[in-house]
């Protein structure tokens, strides 16, 4: 999963999932820990941008690759 724990993880991948989360919100306010909780990968983060921000299927996608640019999920 993108930023949901699975369980069983270091100590180091929930401090980097958390991380990632928390600086997802950020980005995009209306995206809940819940929400975020549940994306298990990109497409499905784009799918939630684009719908939570009624943005068009590029400009989510873009945003999204953007903000993933140089993290390890």
């Amino acid at each position: 999963m993108m930023f949901g724990y699975q369980g069983g993880e270091s100590n180091e991948t929930v401090t980097r999932k958390t991380g990632c989360r928390d600086d997802a919100k950020r980005q995009w306010s209306c995206l809940t820990t819940l929400d975020l909780s549940q994306v298990k990968n990109e497409e499905q983060l784009v799918a939630m941008v684009k719908v939570r921000y009624g943005l068009p299927d590029e400009t989510a996608k873009a945003d999204v690759a953007r903000w993933m640019a140089g993290k390890q999920f």
